[in-house]
Parts: C-alpha cells; structure tokens; sequence
C-alpha cells in the first residue's frame, strides 16, 4: 500500500517541483484555503500554543500571527518540494548565507561544527551551505514511517551532499571522524518536545517551564564541536537569510546546560521579532506543569531574584 500511494503521489510532486515560483505560490495559496478554512489543521494546538506563548497579544493579533503562520507553512511545504527542480542559480539567490566566512574560520581551525536549528522560517533549504564549506555534513532527522517517502526526504535533503542519520547514529559517526581526522558538521533541529521520561534538564521558553533537548550540547562538550546557532530570516516570499552565531567558543567549559539554555533564548528572540514563521503546530508546551520541584523552585528563585 505503501509503494501504491507512492507511485500515485510521486508524479504530481514531481510536476510542482518544475513550476515557476509565481505558480507555487499560487498554489500554495489554494492549500492555504484548505487547510485553514476548511480542513482547520491542528488550529486548536496552534491557537492554544499562541495564548500561552504570547499572552501579551490581543486575540486580534494572535489571530493575525495564526494566519500568517499558516501560510508561511504552506509556502515552506511547497519550498521543500521545489527542491527537487530549484536550480543552484536559485538557491543561491534566495537562501543566502549572511555570515559563512564565521563557519570557513572554524573550519579553517580544524574545528567540527554542531549547528543548531529551531523550527523558524526554513531549515529545509539550509542543505545549500555544502556548496560553500569543506567538511563533510550530517543532519540528524526522523524517519517517516512510509519508506518510500522517507527516501524522497533524504533524496531531497541530501541533494547538496548531506547525509541524512538518525540519532542513535551520531555519536558514532562524531567518534569516528575524530580518529579519521574527518572534517564534520552535524545539524541537528533542537527545539522538540523530548520525551517526558527522558527529560534531564527543563527552562522557561516564551515564559513557560517546559523539557528542552539537551543532545547537542553532551554532544558538542563529549566530542569538542562547536555549537553554532542558525539564525533564519525570512526576507520576502520564498526569500531568506540565513545567519551564524557561535554560542560557545570552549564548549567543556560551558556550565552544563547553558549551551542548550543559549540555544532556546536565541529561539525565543527570532520567535519575537516575527512569530508567524514559528511552527505553533508542534506541541511544543505539552509537558507545561510537569517539570520536577528542583526546577520548579528554581525557576520560581530565579522569578524572585
């Protein structure tokens, strides 16, 4: 069944990908009416996650940042299959890299690099960076439970040489590159949910004590790397850049947990300064009200102090 619903979805995806920008957008505009006014696509997570993270707003506003939101989420969903069709010209054009000779220093310096990623703006069209760097890249992602749509995932993501691995992959795929002296950057997206009994460490996001991943921190303090966060801006339709910040220079001296502490305040300022292009579809505030007394007492001394 799985191969059937493959063959028969394939070819329209295909079909998109060759379109001008003008007709996706067109496109994606249909979509939008869709799945906003008729399907309504997890609204009632998004609203709730929008009145909790944004609690200053007026409903007018947040119904305002809903809308854009859906339809920044469409562009982006039609963006990901153009990647299949986009030329490097286009790339090029309309992901641009503000800051990369941050990334070509540490490069230069023998360092590898973890690149930090929220749900903001686009991630997907971030593969492109391997046109203009040295090392070898690896992205961390979930699999799709359809394997024929989760090869086109990695097919379209891996289209600039990035190779696509899942968790429980990367450390010894870090560990080796060290002994090989192989130059790697991992990407990996950090602001899920982690699973509640997996959760070793929670801090406020948009004012709300909730679990954050702490992966690519043990990571980067276990294997040296650089934790880079990746600032996008979305600059017009279709149109983004894309910005490096080093949060931490000398990672094992780091106290633990500010680097991934670091990563969620930089999330938190992009998700203030345009909301609409966050993905407020995740559940990103389910464990809201679970966190364990020490870091309920915590958080209330730091409230306090």
């Amino acid at each position: 069944m799985q191969l059937v619903v493959y063959i028969l979805v394939y070819p329209l995806l295909w079909l998109i990908s060759r379109l001008p920008f003008k007709i996706l957008y067109l496109i994606s505009d249909g979509v939008f009416a869709l799945l906003y006014n008729v399907v309504g696509y997890r609204k009632k997570v998004v609203r709730n996650n929008l009145s909790l993270a944004l609690p200053e707003k007026s409903e007018e506003e947040r119904l305002l940042i809903e809308k854009k939101f859906y339809k920044h989420f469409c562009d982006m969903f039609l963006e990901m299959i153009k990647t299949l069709g986009i030329t490097n010209k286009q790339m090029k054009q309309r992901y641009v890299f503000t800051n990369v000779e941050v990334f070509q220093k540490l490069e230069d310096e023998g360092k590898h690099i973890m690149i930090m990623m929220p749900h903001y703006a686009s991630w997907e069209w971030v593969f492109s960076l391997n046109s203009m760097v040295r090392s070898k890249a690896y992205a961390i992602y979930q699999p799709i439970q359809n394997k024929y749509f989760d090869k086109l995932v990695r097919d379209i993501r891996s289209k600039y040489g990035t190779t696509l691995i899942k968790t429980y992959e990367s450390r010894d795929i870090i560990a080796k590159a060290k002994e090989t002296n192989e130059l790697i950057t991992v990407g990996i997206i950090s602001d899920q949910s982690p699973m509640l009994q997996r959760a070793r460490h929670w801090a406020k996001f948009m004012g709300v004590l909730v679990p954050i991943h702490v992966g690519a921190e043990e990571l980067c303090k276990s294997h040296g790397m650089i934790p880079v966060y990746l600032k996008v801006k979305k600059v017009g339709r279709g149109y983004y850049e894309a910005t490096f910040k080093v949060l931490a220079e000398n990672p094992s001296e780091i106290a633990d947990y500010e680097i991934s502490e670091a990563f969620m305040k930089e999330t938190e300022k992009a998700i203030r300064e345009a909301p609409e292009y966050y993905f407020w579809t995740h559940k990103r505030w389910k464990h809201m009200g679970k966190a364990p007394k020490e870091f309920q007492q915590k958080s209330e001394k730091a409230v306090n102090a």
